[in-house]
Parts: structure tokens; sequence; C-alpha cells
């Protein structure tokens, strides 16, 4: 008698770690229910898309992906097409109705439709798994993640939603009100990831400090991470996503004096103008945000600090821009991101008046990242001759003559390097730390050797 072949699925995740996270889950489900994971599309008999639907960039890398994955569908081996994610659960209907070939749709908050969803015989049962977007199902613990990441770090979900209103963000109306994963929850999680070698824990979440405030607890995000820097196996444990308004005194004190907090926030201020701000409705102002900067680094000098800006946005004078370009110079930040504003229906800024041209947008995002990359490369150049600690990573994408790692000051994949310029025969082992002797600069990277 031959046994019945399992079925091969094929997985690409596009859009943000939480994105990512949810796809991890559903990789450990398929797997603990006998599906066989492949990293080669052509091969696999079902393949997901885990959307993005975030902003128009987004939304068009995940359409490129699915209608590539329809062409497999049609002309090579893949019998199911399926999506997943926000930019399903956001225009489920146009979806499918645009691309014929998709055989099933789902959102975020019903990842336990998976199994559904992969069924190739429509006559088979299929295992009934009530997992949503906190993963709060009693069949959670015992479904390891398959982590896309590195072996020796993580993210980790702590929450889900998001309450804030500002104008021009849509993940509300697809990811749904703000809901906290429980702390013994999640500490479970980490010290089952920690089991499996991960040594760099990452913590996102569309709102990182409002976590707890809808299950009663003051200050959530303190005392989720008081409880997590005491899990064996973990070495460093950053979080990303900081509204603004809502960093305390108390999370500052608490990562000045906790050992594995890494020393870097991730703040998004958006804008610097208070009049832009306002029709954001995220409230704040320059002053108020330098003053905030300037206590993370009365506390810690040498913290690294990660910011966002929106260029474009309805009704921005030069003036307001200028206001940017002041707040960058006198602050003089780690890391920028810079985003051009995108008209989103659905959002208060899509009704708004005083659209910005394109091309004006762009000018100000090349201003913005031209006077960054002086600040950074002047930052970097100070660097040189210290002694830091690194997470070595193996081979630099840059060469294979480097090795490379990252600082605590470094989060992974938006942040620069240490490029380890080694002739030794001793090859550092990937996962683990290391002293590094800074001994040049670029633009936004270092370069160091072992010591």
């Amino acid at each position: 008698m031959s046994l019945k072949k399992s079925p091969k699925v094929g997985f690409v995740s596009l859009g943000c770690p939480k994105n990512l996270v949810d796809s991890e889950v559903m990789l450990g489900t398929l797997a603990q229910h006998g599906y066989s994971i492949t990293h080669n599309k052509e091969e696999a008999d079902i393949i997901v898309v885990n959307t993005c639907g975030f902003i128009d960039s987004a939304k068009q890398e995940s359409i490129d992906a699915i209608l590539e994955m329809a062409e497999l569908k049609t002309q090579g081996n893949c019998k199911k097409l399926v999506v997943a994610g926000c930019l399903a659960e956001r225009y489920r209907a146009q979806i499918q109705k645009e691309i014929p070939e998709i055989n099933f749709v789902f959102g975020p908050d019903e990842l336990g439709r998976i199994m559904e969803a992969v069924q190739l015989d429509s006559s088979d049962a299929f295992p009934d798994i009530s997992i949503d977007a906190l993963y709060t199902s009693k069949e959670v613990p015992t479904i390891p993640r398959i982590l896309t990441t590195p072996s020796y770090m993580a993210y980790l979900k702590i929450s889900e939603g998001c309450d804030h209103v500002c104008t021009f963000c849509a993940i509300p109306s697809f990811r749904g009100r703000f809901r906290s994963r429980g702390i013994n929850d999640l500490v479970a999680e980490s010290r089952r990831l920690a089991g499996q070698g991960v040594r760099e824990l990452v913590i996102v979440s569309q709102d990182t400090m409002a976590y707890g405030k809808d299950i009663g607890l003051h200050d959530g995000i303190t005392a989720l991470l008081r409880e997590l820097v005491k899990v064996d196996g973990l070495r460093w444990v950053r979080f990303l996503y900081c509204y603004p308004n809502t960093v305390t005194a108390e999370l500052v004190r608490l990562v000045a004096e906790e050992e594995r907090l890494c020393k870097y926030f991730d703040i998004p201020y958006q804008h610097a103008s208070r009049k832009v701000l306002d029709r954001m409705l995220r409230g704040g102002n320059r002053d108020v945000y330098e003053r905030q900067v300037e206590g993370i680094r009365k506390l810690m000098p040498d913290a690294g600090i990660r910011t966002s800006f929106i260029v474009g946005f309805p009704g921005e004078t030069e003036q307001d821009f200028d206001e940017v370009l002041t707040f960058i110079n006198n602050v003089r930040f780690d890391n920028v991101g810079v985003f051009l504003y995108s008209d989103e229906e659905g959002t208060g800024a899509f009704d708004l008046d005083s659209k910005i041209p394109r091309r004006t947008s762009v000018r100000r995002r090349n201003q913005v990242m031209k006077q960054q990359a002086k600040i950074s490369k002047k930052k970097l150049q100070a660097m040189i001759g210290r002694h830091v600690e690194v997470l070595f990573e193996g081979r630099s994408g840059e060469s294979d003559l480097l090795l490379q790692g990252r600082m605590e000051t470094q989060a992974p994949e938006i942040d620069g390097h240490v490029l380890i310029n080694d002739t030794s025969d001793r090859l550092p082992v990937i996962g683990e730390f290391y002293p590094i002797e800074i001994t040049e600069s670029l633009e936004y990277d270092l370069i160091g050797k072992l010591r």
C-alpha cells in the first residue's frame, strides 16, 4: 500500500515583521499537520502569499507577487493559490474578481483558516484550528513557529490592531482595534524561542507603547520588558514602533538600567511641524520631541535613536518641511527613514485639500536623505577607535572577503552593519557575541576587527 504524498506548500511573506510572524505561525501549523514546506515556488503544489496593504508601494508589491504566483498556477505545478494578510482583508472582493486564479482569501484575524485554505481535495476533512491574530487559541503553545529569520533572532508580536486615528494610516480599518496578548503567553513563547537558540528578541506591534492598556496594565510595556529580560538564553531584547507621546520616563529608566535591553529607540515622529502634526491627528511639536530625545540621551548618551518621517503630506509648506530639516539637524538621529505621503482611501487625509505634487515630495525626501547621510557619516567617523560588542551574522552581503555583525544600536533589516575585516583563519560562530575594534567608517556602516 502506498502512502499518500504530502502536498508541498510555498510561502511568500510580504510587508512588516508582524506579518512575518503570522506567516511563521501558519508555517508551523502546516508542518505540524504533515505538509511539506518548500522554498522553491516552482515545485509547490500550493502557494500562499501573505500580503501587505499599508501604502501604494506595498500594495503594488503584493499584487505583483500574486500575479507572479498566478503564472505558476496557470503554467506551472501550482494547483492552488491562497492570498492572506492585510491586502486580502482590505480588498477581499476586488482581488478575487480581478485575479481569478486565486482560490482562497482570508485576513490576518483568521490565521486558523490556513488549514482549510490549503486543502486540495474539497471532500477531505481538515482540522479545525482556531488561531486568531493574537494566537490565543489553545493549539498555539503546541505549534512551534518555523522561523524564517536567522536562527539567533526572532520577532515577538505582542499585540494586534491600533486605536490611534492618524489621518495618513489605514491600518485600523483592516487590522482592527488594539488588543494585547497576555504577559504569561508572551513569556512562554519567548522561552520557547530562547530554547530554539534565539539570542535576540525583537518586540513588534502596531503600537508597542500601548501594550496592556486594554487588559488593565499601567505602563504595560515596561511590565512586559521586566519579565522578558529574565528569560534564560536571551542576550538582547529590543522593541520597535514607539508612539512618541506615550514613551514614559519609567520605560527610559528601565532601558538605561537593564543590561539585556538594547539601548535603542525606534520612535516614528512622522513630522516636526505642529501644523502638519495637527493635520495628521498626532499632536506634539518639534520642541517637545527635541526634549524627549534630550532626556533619553541624558541617561544614555550612546543610545541609538531611529525615526521616520512622511514628506508631502497634504498642506505641507516649505516652512513646514524646513521644520523637519531643523529637527534632524538639531537632534542628529542615528538612522532616519523617509516615506512619500500615500493617498489612501478610507483615511482622514484622503479628503484633505492642498495635495502636494509628487515631484515636490520626491525632492523633499531626497533633501532629508542627503542631510541625514552627512550626519550619519560624521557620527560613524566618531566611532573609530572605539570597542563595541557585536552580534556576529556571518559573511557580508557586501563582499565574501568581509564578515558582518550588528551592535545593539543597529536593528535587523533596517539599520547598518559592522563589517569585520578579519584575515585570520578563525571564523566566529554565527549568533554569538564578539568584541570588535572599529577601524574605519562608511556612510551607513562601520568597519572593524576582532579584538
